[in-house]
């Protein structure tokens, strides 16, 4: 099985082309094995969707134990490289964003999703979240950084004002060491291109139904692409959809919608 500095190369290569790195994002080890098994070539956390399967909402309400915990059974499951989505580090400091980074390392993943994003809902100051990359950095070496910015997310921003700031938040986390930049919410393809042209490193971005085709994002140059909690919600909106008719009708016809049968789970996690 491959080791640390292995899966840490590996992963890091594939922000480097020339095919764009999709990332089905998993919560536990059972969607971690059906998406290494559909051919992925690594694996990436969905914060939200491990907060939602421990019974807590999303934004670090759950703890860095606990997301960890799981990092480490989602890891263990599989052989591939995995990158942990930790939120914003569990804490503001630059201690926090060391301390979380060596935990990913000691759970056995090999990158790491690291936000901007303070627990009230506002944009860490810059300069602090420069310097908890570069802390980061330091602490976990091999680490992938995935460094995240939510400024298309917070309000305050005119829409230039909100291009301006995330492509420099962008390059001044790249300049600190983080390997990729993550820019969520961002789907329109005029946006996108910007960003590809003014982020001075990877881009990544958050798809979504609306997103436009995996080819184009390549085409674009965009060198990551990844779904978040939005697998984990389908498989939840799935639920919600077989008790409505459990409830409603009494009838079952949509446990069979895409169901997995029995004996193919039980092989799957033998």
């Amino acid at each position: 099985m491959p080791g640390l500095l292995e899966k840490a190369e590996a992963l890091r290569a594939l922000h480097k082309g020339p095919r764009l790195l999709v990332l089905a994002n998993v919560w536990d080890c059972a969607s971690a094995r059906i998406v290494a098994k559909a051919g992925f070539p690594a694996l990436a956390t969905s914060s939200a969707a491990v907060a939602y399967v421990l019974g807590y909402p999303d934004g670090q309400r759950i703890s860095r134990d606990e997301m960890l915990e799981m990092v480490g059974r989602i890891v263990r499951s599989v052989e591939l490289p995995v990158s942990a989505d930790v939120e914003a580090g569990y804490g503001e400091t630059a201690e926090a964003a060391a301390q979380t980074a060596r935990a990913v390392l000691a759970a056995g993943a090999v990158g790491i999703n690291l936000e901007d994003t303070a627990d009230d809902g506002r944009l860490l100051p810059l300069d602090a979240q420069v310097q908890r990359i570069r802390v980061a950095r330091s602490a976990a070496q091999p680490l992938v950084i995935n460094a995240r910015t939510d400024v298309f997310g917070v309000e305050g921003f005119s829409d230039p004002d909100r291009m301006a700031e995330a492509v420099r938040r962008a390059n001044a986390y790249l300049a600190a060491g983080a390997d990729c930049a993550f820019v969520p919410w961002v789907i329109d393809r005029d946006r996108i291109a910007t960003l590809v042209r003014d982020v001075k490193g990877p881009l990544n971005v958050l798809i979504s139904p609306k997103s436009p085709p995996l080819a184009e994002l390549e085409k674009l140059g965009v060198r990551r692409a990844s779904v978040g909690s939005a697998i984990a919600r389908a498989v939840y909106g799935l639920t919600a959809t077989i008790a409505r008719e459990l409830r409603d009708s009494g009838t079952y016809g949509s446990l069979g919608q895409g169901a997995i049968p029995y004996a193919e789970m039980q092989q799957l996690l033998a």
